[in-house]
């Protein structure tokens, strides 16, 4: 069975942020080739695509290896995710379908219950659907591409500490969705900012431990996706 490249590409990109193949590490075809079980030319695809969104980087003599992003890149990050996120917000209040809001309104529910019993695992899981949701209602594929691009960057570069008041974290997430079921796209986007605000001030820097570059190879048919 032919491995697609995207496949690949996404085996690899969680390994990235999981911290498997450490910051400056190389990424030999034939090493990853053999640790997915597929052949170098999904692996290559894969690599050209991981450049491009910035987890890959070539250096001369070394090839492919893993990005070490600095301080300034990272703090650059959360600085266009502030921008992008009331934009999506502002989208969603005019775009979103009744789909979008069904499952919104859904995610808010679940997400105070959660919050009232101190449920943080829950809690973390329940934040990222959320602000996927809200992406995915503001209707525009190159917003969208770009916000889950940078949802994958942050879990790569940052710890992000849970709320310290959760419900009240989830009490925005609430009006945030009352005004897209509104349509009032300018205080989505002014309540979704001032969130995002909030929030940046939970994410440290990732301190990474030294990563053996000896990796145990993974079945990409076993259900890896």
């Amino acid at each position: 069975m032919r491995i697609p490249a995207h496949a690949v590409c996404t085996a690899i990109r969680d390994d990235i942020v999981s911290g498997v193949f450490e910051p400056g590490g190389r990424l030999t075809e034939e090493v990853l080739a053999r640790r997915y079980g597929v052949s170098r030319v999904p692996v290559r695809e894969a690599l050209r695509t991981l450049q491009s969104e910035g987890f890959v980087t070539t250096r001369r003599h070394a090839g492919a290896c893993v990005a070490e992003p600095t301080a300034q890149e990272a703090a650059d990050l959360l600085e266009l995710r502030m921008l992008l996120e009331p934009l999506a917000a502002a989208r969603a209040a005019r775009r979103r379908t009744d789909a979008h809001l069904k499952v919104l309104r859904g995610l808010v529910r679940l997400g105070q219950e959660r919050a009232r019993r101190g449920q943080g695992e829950d809690l973390r899981a329940l934040g990222g659907w959320f602000h996927e949701t809200l992406a995915q209602a503001s209707g525009s594929p190159g917003l969208i591409a770009l916000l889950t691009q940078m949802r994958h960057k942050v879990a790569w570069m940052f710890v992000v500490e849970a709320p310290v008041r959760p419900a009240e974290s989830w009490a925005e997430h609430g009006a945030i969705v009352d005004a897209v079921a509104r349509g009032d796209a300018e205080r989505a986007r002014a309540l979704a900012a001032v969130h995002a605000d909030r929030a940046t001030g939970a994410h440290r820097l990732r301190q990474r431990p030294t990563v053996s570059t000896s990796q145990p190879a993974v079945n990409m048919s076993s259900g890896r996706h």
